[in-house]
């Protein structure tokens, strides 16, 4: 009976061009290797989309199954499934190992196959499951396991001058999406067909811009009249109705990266308790991003935020957090929770941060006002101030539409 490997290197093809150039990919890893020495690791193993999209290039589809990346001092491996066969490779700055599903937990003896066992291991606290933890225990018989997330969500948190390139482009084909949006929207029109009309003109952008990526996770999220009221509900196929209000989100995903754009609008008209709102959520927004410079701390901005809009009697309807940051991630896999507008996060905000402003009041059904008012640009934190490199206009001379 022919003996069937447990894994093996299927190096199919030509490697593909990345978002990025092996000399960011290889300072990535540099900086990884840095906080391996500082906290005396042997050797870390990655499990999470974001962590290996950023050191690698390769971004995974699990469909329940692991994936992985091994990180030593000479070596930067990828951990993929049979299933995928060349593809990881191809896509991954550095080397690649198949694992195959002949025999349970060969992912566990391809990752042991670089790591080597009873060795110090860095892992993933906030992503390696507990049964994955116990498999990671049995097959490398560690010495010792630490938590490597919070030093990676650092690093990723300080964006290079390759990023900042990328994600600007992001935020140029949002702004793309958000005028397909603004274009499709009409009395009678379906919340579907609007959300498909941005998509549709966002992934065209993204296929233009960048030719040698995959094409995948673009959405858009359009909300009207009562399914305004969270910043993520689904697209229904609720019918445009004059004077609703809606919320305009696009989302598009370049190898990864997740920028946003996210806009008030009503449609036809819009009555003037909603407009009082607005215009006040609109003041908050532009009162925010002038808040966000180097050495200012996110609670601080919070704070700030917070009792303006208490001075106006609104603070009871803030719903969420101010802004957050912007890089690898995305509504099902990673964020970078160090760098958000909370009142219980203390970051220092430092130039090559890129963070959001998106203030959002909700006010109830039942009450003049109601719906969901939202207002998103992305901003550079520079060595003076801030760069907003988001476009689409906000407000209401812009954004009473159809």
């Amino acid at each position: 009976m022919t003996q069937r490997p447990d894994m093996y290197r299927f190096h199919n093809g030509e490697k593909a061009r990345l978002a990025f150039s092996d000399a960011e990919y290889e300072a990535r890893l540099r900086g990884l290797r840095r906080s391996m020495s500082e906290a005396d690791l042997h050797a870390v193993v990655l499990t999470s989309m974001h962590n290996i999209a950023y050191y690698s290039g390769f971004l995974y589809c699990s469909f329940g199954r692991p994936y992985g990346m091994v990180v030593t001092a000479s070596e930067a491996v990828t951990i993929s499934a049979g299933i995928d066969a060349g593809q990881p490779w191809r896509r991954s700055h550095g080397d690649n190992i198949t694992y195959t599903d002949w025999q349970r937990d060969n992912f566990w003896r391809a990752v042991r196959s670089v790591a080597g066992t009873g060795k110090a291991v860095g892992m993933e606290a906030d992503h390696l499951t507990l049964i994955q933890r116990d498999k990671l225990e049995a097959f490398l018989a560690p010495q010792r396991v630490a938590d490597i997330a919070p030093a990676t969500m650092q690093q990723r948190m300080m964006k290079s001058p390759a990023e900042l390139d990328l994600i600007r482009h992001g935020a140029q084909v949002a702004d793309v999406g958000g005028y397909a949006i603004r274009d499709a929207v009409r009395v009678g029109a379906r919340e579907i067909d609007v959300a498909m009309a941005g998509r549709d003109a966002m992934e065209a952008e993204i296929a233009k811009r960048f030719p040698d990526a995959e094409y995948r996770d673009t959405w858009v999220w359009f909300q009207s009249g009562l399914n305004t009221d969270g910043a993520h509900n689904p697209v229904t196929g609720r019918v445009l109705e004059r004077g609703d209000i809606l919320s305009l989100n696009t989302f598009p995903m370049i190898s990864g990266y997740y920028t946003a754009l996210e806009r008030t609008m009503f449609v036809g008209e819009v009555d003037d308790a909603s407009l009082r709102i607005w215009e006040a959520n609109v003041a908050a927004h532009e009162y925010g991003m002038s808040l966000l410079k180097p050495g200012a701390t996110c609670a601080e901005v919070t704070h700030a935020i917070n009792a303006f809009f208490e001075e106006r009697d609104l603070l009871q309807y803030r719903t969420f957090g101010y802004g957050h940051s912007f890089g690898v991630l995305s509504h099902f896999y990673g964020r970078e929770a160090g760098l958000e507008l909370r009142e219980d996060i203390d970051t220092v905000l430092e130039p090559g941060m890129v963070i959001s402003m998106e203030p959002m009041l909700t006010l109830p059904d039942d009450g003049p006002g109601a719906g969901g008012y939202r207002e998103h640009d992305i901003l550079i934190i520079t060595a003076d101030g801030n760069e907003n490199i988001t476009g689409y206009p906000y407000g209401p001379a812009f954004n009473v539409v159809g």
